[in-house]
């Protein structure tokens, strides 16, 4: 009898909503790009707090390297169709990449969930470099363009904008720029750390360790106001018109249901919000740009639409 009251009670339970809730997800986030960059370390970040929050029991990370992200891109919006799980980050760069290279695949064919951080990018050179100043770099722009090569990211990325937009504030024609585009981080470094090209461009966090390690020195930072953790002036302190901040998103499947993107969107909510993540954000030098729901889809559409005007002034798109 005893037995069949405990089972009455738990039906009666599952009648009336008082259900345990539902497990958590075990997400897989896509970084679009090779291990060492700005995407790999956001996704690992994800990873590590969701992780530690509590918020997922299990996060793994898979790269994808390739054409500014959008070889990931369109392998994750063929293959993740309609699985919640599923995450890819992006962000700025991503943005120009498609346009840059004409990809059949765009931000509208996954599920834009929320911007997560923002961060100048640097100029930087090696330690042993002897240009000690950015007016120093742009002079032997103006004198030669193509004698001073560029270690950045992608093509039609955020740092590749960045070097179109210096040269264009400071004379230079854009199209004359000789831009090296690295498909990760870690390779970029070590071609700047090796001398194999003039000076680097990328994410302040990026170059902070070589920074703090002696080996490498920032020239300028790409915001409108100085950069927590470098002392280095601004591009327009310098006297060049340019201010642009680096942004990372992240993404789900497409074809999710109202509600498997609203339990995505929940979990994202509950990782921004957590001591954790603010930690982290400390720890890498990121902004908190955390904007999400229709308000980042606004954005988004008006991000898409400047960048397609820079890259059409700097000749990358036309």
């Amino acid at each position: 009898m005893k037995h069949t009251l405990l089972s009455a009670a738990f039906a009666a339970a599952l009648v009336t909503g008082f259900a345990a809730p539902a497990l958590a997800t075990d997400y897989m986030i896509m970084a679009p790009a090779a291990p060492g960059g700005g995407w790999d370390s956001t996704a690992r970040s994800m990873q590590e707090v969701l992780q530690t929050e509590g918020i997922s029991p299990s996060v793994q990370v898979q790269n994808v390297p390739g054409a500014g992200g959008t070889v990931g891109l369109a392998q994750f919006a063929s293959t993740s169709a309609g699985d919640p799980s599923q995450l890819i980050v992006g962000g700025y760069v991503m943005v120009g990449a498609i346009l840059n290279n004409d990809s059949p695949v765009s931000l509208a064919d996954v599920t834009p969930i929320a911007r997560l951080t923002g961060e100048a990018v640097a100029i930087a050179v090696s330690a042993a470099s002897p240009i000690q100043n950015i007016n120093e770099l742009v002079d032997m722009m103006k004198a030669d363009p193509g004698s001073v090569s560029w270690a950045g990211g992608s093509a039609g990325g955020v740092d590749h904008i960045t070097v179109g937009l210096l040269a264009k504030a400071a004379g230079v024609d854009p199209t004359k720029i000789n831009y090296v585009a690295f498909s990760g981080g870690g390779e970029a470094l070590a071609a700047i750390l090796g001398n194999q090209v003039t000076v680097g461009i990328s994410g302040v966090g990026e170059f902070l360790p070589q920074v703090e390690a002696g080996t490498m020195r920032i020239l300028a930072v790409s915001t409108a106001d100085k950069w927590v953790g470098t002392d280095a002036p601004t591009l327009i302190e310098s006297g060049y018109d340019v201010n642009v901040q680096n942004w990372r998103m992240v993404a789900a499947a497409p074809g999710l249901s109202a509600e498997q993107k609203a339990a995505v969107s929940a979990d994202i909510d509950k990782m921004v919000q957590s001591a954790g993540w603010k930690s982290m954000l400390e720890t890498k030098g990121w902004a908190d740009t955390y904007l999400a729901g229709a308000d980042f889809d606004a954005q988004l559409a008006k991000d898409v639409e400047s960048t397609t005007t820079i890259l059409k002034e700097i000749g990358l798109v036309k």
